[in-house]
């Protein structure tokens, strides 16, 4: 053969793997299948390095064992995940049930997308009662969806009771997991049909990488998903899977620092006199105590609080003065964050009075007592500036 032709075909493929602790990180667009009868048996080879690879394939093992799935799905982005799933299932006629707390960016999907396709939403009250929630669906409900706790106020639902109402209705749950990280509890054994994730919180853990996951029990539901994945083209890159596993593999021992540090932060801002209440649903006397305590194992590191009232200017102030907490809208990382929420709340059907502006915190990684002292030198400029 000539010498290019030579070059072209030199190392394409090893010889033999030496066995890692992690999996081989496969890089290719194209799959070589073993002979033409493969070419067209879609049901035991992949066409494209798209629908995934050695990465992908652990990812989605160790994410099924996690969440108690018969199968998951992996998405670009959390976002990428809640509307993938969405679409997955839903069609033109259907009408979805969505809580009023949930991610923003999922609210201006539900607004901008499924209503331009023919879907109608209707928010309720994330405090609702089960069956009056499900009591009152239409026929045309499809899905119901949830977010528990709520990533900026934190109500909860009661996912396993609404889960329960909804199927005997023929209705299909779907709940936002990210703050329980798919670890601290698990949807699907509630009798959730599709638990949901921003795999770039927690189980990323460095914010760096973006993925997001779907994960079903059904085998019907679980192929709707992989079709969906399909159909829309979805992909991720086998370098962010392996970051992802990489994550996996020390949330639990993250999530139980930050979750401690942060009941920590939460009981010590109660008792400051410029904190008018806190919403962290594992404080005992926090609102949805108890709900979380039957149905959580543990709890991560983001909740909100309560300043008494306040002007915007000495909200600035508390965070201007912050060093150890970065001002940033993502969460689930290493570090800590902190975030005024009340410009995201306009948009709400059932806006609770607060009493004053809400806050979140997401507690990381830092000794817990050093981020009580950035807190304090954030509250005295609060009190300072007439809070």
């Amino acid at each position: 053969m000539a010498e290019e032709t030579r070059l072209i075909r030199a190392g394409a493929t090893p010889k033999s793997l030496a066995k890692t602790v992690g999996p081989p990180i496969q890089k290719g667009s194209t799959v070589l299948l073993p002979n033409a009868q493969a070419l067209y048996d879609d049901d035991n080879f992949i066409t494209y390095g798209r629908q995934g690879l050695s990465a992908h394939d652990a990812l989605r093992d160790a994410l099924a064992e996690m969440e108690g799935a018969k199968g998951v799905c992996l998405y670009p982005s959390g976002l990428a995940a809640l509307t993938g799933a969405m679409l997955a299932v839903l069609k033109a006629g259907d009408e979805v049930l969505v809580v009023d707390n949930i991610y923003k960016p999922t609210r201006r999907f539900c607004d901008h997308v499924l209503r331009r396709f023919g879907v109608a939403v209707r928010y309720f009250d994330p405090r609702q009662r089960p069956e009056d929630l499900v009591g009152g669906a239409s026929e045309a409900v499809r899905m119901i969806v949830m977010e528990s706790p709520g990533s900026l106020s934190f109500e909860m639902q009661d996912l396993a009771a609404i889960a329960r109402l909804a199927r005997a209705r023929g209705i299909l749950t779907l709940a936002d997991n990210t703050w329980g990280a798919g670890y601290l509890i698990k949807p699907l054994a509630q009798g959730v049909d599709i638990s949901v994730q921003a795999l770039t919180k927690y189980v990323g853990g460095h914010s760096d990488v973006f993925m997001g996951s779907a994960a079903a029990n059904d085998p019907a539901l679980v192929g709707q998903l992989e079709n969906g994945v399909i159909h829309l083209g979805w992909a991720v890159a086998p370098e962010d899977a392996y970051q992802m596993l990489r994550g996996l593999r020390t949330l639990p021992t993250r999530l139980a620092r930050q979750g401690e540090s942060s009941l920590a932060i939460a009981a010590w801002l109660r008792d400051q006199p410029e904190v008018a209440g806190v919403l962290h649903p594992a404080l005992p006397g926090a609102p949805d105590h108890e709900l979380w305590k039957r149905d959580y194992a543990g709890a991560c590191g983001l909740f909100g609080f309560v300043f008494r009232p306040a002007s915007e200017t000495a909200v600035n102030a508390f965070l201007d003065a912050l060093e150890l907490f970065g001002l940033g809208f993502s969460w689930g990382g290493f570090e800590s964050l902190a975030i005024s929420c009340d410009p995201q709340l306009g948009t709400r059907k059932f806006r609770p009075d607060y009493g004053g502006p809400l806050m979140r915190l997401h507690v990381g990684l830092e000794n817990a007592g050093d981020l009580i002292a950035d807190l304090r030198k954030g509250l005295d400029a609060f009190s300072a500036t007439g809070g």
